[in-house]
């Protein structure tokens, strides 16, 4: 009996995912003027969605050299255009299957062999913990000074304290981490021996510009990439609007409720347009705009897979 509830376990879980996705695009479709969302889709300028997918597009090159640099602090070698391969299967099969992480977690296993399962995860797990930093001290930055600096930008009552709890959090799990790596004991020394580690493959002198500038790098194409698709549907967004606003946004689609972020994405761009100045279905077309753009631009994992299958007949 408990392996049958176990194996069922991941049925279930996909399909509560999609039942989710299904249930929350239903309702944001009912509260945020599903027609007029579906208008401005349709008058939405096809210029800016293909700048959308160029943006997205070398954000995905500038990943895999991350990912092919962090890898290479931990024993494994990765060839440029493999790496570049395997990243783009990633992020397909991770807009394809629910919670995000199963393409992540499939090129850790493929590059395992080398240096071992351990370091091919933690490369994986720190070349896109890399890209989240970068993203959070984006949207913490511009959070802050509009919200210290006069005139800069009128954020509600209701969204300030979770903001502040969020990017307090941030800052207080690197701390957490160190405090960790000095319990006594085998708990202390494994968190010291993972902050070592982390710490070579990230922040190492020979590394750690190339982070900056890598992860610099992923973060500006992501954030202009859904300012292009805003603009697509005719919203025009301020820089400080993008540092500060879109990161929360996109922020949402970590949380692993629905599939590969819609519907949370959806919501948070239709709460948070009209403090922008645009209109719940600006933002709820914006962000499917960007989840729609998001799928094309993955589409080059479909001829890594070709290859594969190539290579294997």
């Amino acid at each position: 009996m408990t392996t049958g509830v176990l194996s069922l376990s991941p049925g279930l879980m996909r399909f509560g995912q999609l039942a989710a996705t299904i249930g929350l695009l239903a309702l944001l479709w009912r509260i945020a003027d599903g027609p007029e969302t579906a208008r401005i889709l349709s008058t939405a300028e096809p210029i800016w969605l293909v700048a959308a997918i160029g943006a997205l597009t070398v954000q995905t090159v500038l990943s895999a050299a991350r990912w092919r640099l962090t890898a290479g602090q931990l024993g494994i070698k990765l060839p440029a255009m493999h790496a570049l391969h395997e990243y783009y299967l990633a992020q397909m099969v991770n807009q394809a299957v629910p919670g995000g992480v199963v393409g992540d977690a499939g090129r850790a296993v493929r590059s395992r062999g080398q240096a071992g399962l351990l370091a091919a995860g933690q490369a994986v797990i720190f070349e896109r913990l890399a890209g989240q930093i970068a993203m959070f001290l984006a949207m913490a930055s511009a959070f802050l000074a509009t919200l210290l600096i006069p005139g800069g930008f009128d954020w509600p009552a209701w969204l300030v304290p979770p903001v502040l709890l969020m990017i307090a959090v941030g800052f207080a799990l690197p701390a957490a981490l160190f405090a960790g790596a000095n319990l006594p004991g085998r708990i202390g020394a494994k968190v010291m021996g993972l902050w070592k580690d982390m710490g070579h493959a990230l922040a190492a002198p020979n590394v750690l510009p190339m982070q900056i500038v890598l992860s610099a790098g992923t973060t500006l194409c992501n954030l202009a990439a859904f300012a292009f698709c805003a603009r697509a549907v005719g919203v025009v967004l301020p820089p400080v609007v993008i540092l500060a606003l879109v990161p929360l946004i996109l922020f949402t689609m970590l949380i692993p409720l629905t599939i590969s972020g819609w519907g949370v994405r959806e919501g948070a761009a239709a709460a948070l347009f009209p403090l922008a100045g645009a209109t719940a279905s600006e933002g709820f077309a914006a962000s499917v705009a960007f989840g729609l753009v998001l799928l094309v631009a993955v589409l080059p994992g479909l001829l890594t897979l070709w290859l594969r299958s190539q290579e294997d007949g």
